[in-house]
């Protein structure tokens, strides 16, 4: 190959690396990580600091990956934020009240996860409803359900569970006394996700199904089913959250979980997934909630007043979306020019 022919073909590279949404969100990352960095000092970029926002990023993490293959498919769950306490009141009910067996109670939790699942992707599927209005309907009921059981069968709206030596140190302990293992967790969720969108063929039916779903069911991609697996996969992933909360803390909260709603979004969001589907990667979900936790725990750190955090995410936001919006228009801009 010439040394023409090899130019072009790494400017070629680098403008389609640049036209990632993903790249936006990188140099966002970075700008936030050196910011905080420099006004943090030394305890900000030392274990301390790692673990604050590490430990943050896991659980938030863990939800917003399936909640960004639901967006690239074109649906949202926003029922994620009942079905953690339900699923951590679960198995502290069924383990810690009544004294049955850790992975019994964390089963029964993880069912409730699926059941959840299961109900808001056939209702998308088989109905016209917006799965925003079906999604706020389910966690609704699911909160009802979760306080009503909870005062019925144990008369509290907190329960304790002191799981045995083996099920805290997997699914409930401090690494070295700082880093929570839910960050190992994250890991082998984004191997699972990555694998599930980038590799295998189902990756290609999510993004279908986010451009167009009728063109995707023509294709005999099986919309329904996909739907439904989606949803459970969401479902499960917010209460396998519930779980690692109740077995670190030992104690499981009916009023619990509502922030993952929109941290979780707002974390696939920041990491370039485009709100109008078919759009999005792992890499830029993994990226977008790193940089949601930096600034999360950073304002702490750095000694900003905290109401300077909400100000913070909100900027970054709306700088995320219109970033996105960019990619996007330039992407189709050099697309239409090439054609």
């Amino acid at each position: 190959m010439s040394t023409t022919g090899r130019d072009q073909k790494t400017q070629s590279s680098l403008g389609n690396i640049v036209r990632r949404p993903e790249t936006g969100s990188f140099v966002g990352l970075v700008f936030v990580f050196t910011f905080f960095a420099i006004l943090g000092g030394p305890i900000f970029v030392g274990a301390p600091g790692w673990s604050s926002w590490l430990n943050i990023a896991a659980e938030v993490g863990i939800v917003a990956l399936p909640i960004g293959l639901l967006m690239i498919a074109g649906e949202l769950d926003i029922s994620v934020g009942s079905v953690i306490p339900a699923s951590s009141m679960t198995a502290a009910i069924v383990s810690g009240h009544f004294g049955l067996a850790a992975p019994i109670g964390i089963l029964g939790g993880l069912g409730v996860g699926l059941l959840v699942g299961f109900i808001n992707g056939y209702l998308v599927a088989k109905t016209k409803i917006p799965s925003l209005i079906i999604t706020i309907g389910t966690m609704f009921a699911v909160m009802g359900l979760t306080l009503g059981f909870a005062v019925l069968l144990v008369g509290s709206t907190s329960v304790s569970l002191v799981a045995d030596p083996l099920t805290k140190k997997l699914l409930g302990t401090f690494v070295g006394g700082m880093f929570n293992v839910s960050m190992f967790w994250w890991a082998g969720f984004v191997a699972i996700i990555f694998y599930l969108l980038h590799i295998s063929p189902i990756g290609n039916w999510i993004f279908a199904l986010g451009g167009d779903r009728e063109s995707a069911r023509n294709a005999g991609i099986p919309t329904a089913n996909l739907t439904i697996g989606l949803y459970m996969l969401s479902g499960f992933a917010a209460a396998f959250v519930g779980i690692l909360q109740l077995l670190t803390y030992t104690s499981a909260q009916v009023a619990s979980g509502q922030p993952f709603i929109f941290n979780s979004i707002m974390c696939v969001v920041i990491g370039g997934v485009l709100l109008t589907g078919g759009a999005g990667s792992v890499v830029g979900i993994v990226i977008g909630t790193a940089t949601f936790s930096i600034v999360n725990q950073g304002i702490f750190f750095s000694g900003l007043d905290p109401n300077m955090g909400s100000i913070f995410i909100g900027v970054l936001l709306l700088a995320a979306v219109l970033s996105n919006d960019g990619f996007r228009a330039l992407t189709i801009k050099l697309s239409t020019k090439k054609s």
